[in-house]
């Protein structure tokens, strides 16, 4: 991995670890958190966007099969988010934004995952809710779009809109944004192509570091599993490259 050297290999890839860990505990590929830590190692804007969705394709499915294999999966909360999400994700995809557009536009985001990590956003369960579906089409489009032009999946958008909707209870809201994520992730990566990018080469090299973190998440988050310190230290790792990026 060219794009550090021998001092800060090791620190980065025990943040990667970490990160897949956390994110993947709660149903999310850790897109934000990989940008933001791509953003302190100071990685180039044309590598960010293609890793995250890559590193998002592994993590999320791998988060995903745990929540499936609990049983948290609801297939009715899944399918109203995702078929327009998807088309808005690919079209996301294609769009390349001008560097300092996407940063700012990137640390906006950034902040919310922080935010969310310190538990502002973490709702308490209400009774079910029968989903509105409509206003469900509307959010898997806004976030699918955001998604596919920043290289993020929107589960760190969608998970707590379920929670406040009432929509969902915390584990099957993992569940759902897991695979939201995914196919997100997915289009966004087939925009990509078809405009005409390639996935840099270093990318490939932070998979099997992802996975490790991944697979450790998925299967003590689809259980028991929280650790609000940890939660705390990524938040504001999270936030401090949210400033970096927004005030250069």
């Amino acid at each position: 991995m060219n794009l550090l050297n021998s001092e800060n290999i090791l620190l980065f890839s025990f943040a990667l670890i970490v990160i897949a860990f956390l994110y993947s505990s709660v149903g999310h590929g850790g897109a934000s958190g990989y940008l933001a830590l791509m953003s302190i190692f100071a990685f180039p804007v044309s590598i960010m966007k293609p890793s995250a969705l890559l590193l998002n394709l592994f993590v999320s499915s791998i988060s995903f099969l745990f929540y499936y294999k609990n049983n948290y999966f609801k297939p009715k909360l899944f399918y109203p988010f995702a078929i327009a999400s998807i088309p808005a994700a690919f079209v996301g995809g294609f769009i390349t934004l001008d560097n300092a557009i996407y940063k700012i536009v990137l640390g906006i985001v950034l902040v919310f995952a922080a935010l969310r990590l310190f538990g502002v956003f973490n709702f308490k369960e209400k009774e079910e809710v029968k989903i509105n579906l409509p206003f469900a089409l509307a959010i898997g489009f806004a976030i699918g779009l955001l998604s596919g032009m920043l290289g993020i999946g929107g589960g760190i958008i969608l998970s707590p809109i379920l929670l406040f909707l009432g929509w969902a209870s915390v584990k099957e809201s993992a569940a759902v944004s897991s695979l939201f994520i995914f196919v997100n992730s997915t289009a966004g990566m087939l925009g990509f192509f078809l405009g005409g990018k390639t996935i840099p080469m270093e990318s490939f090299y932070l998979v099997p570091i992802a996975v490790v973190g991944g697979m450790l998440g998925g299967f003590y988050g689809s259980g028991s599993f929280s650790n609000r310190t940890l939660k705390m230290v990524l938040g504001t790792v999270i936030l401090m490259a949210s400033v970096k990026l927004i005030f250069p």
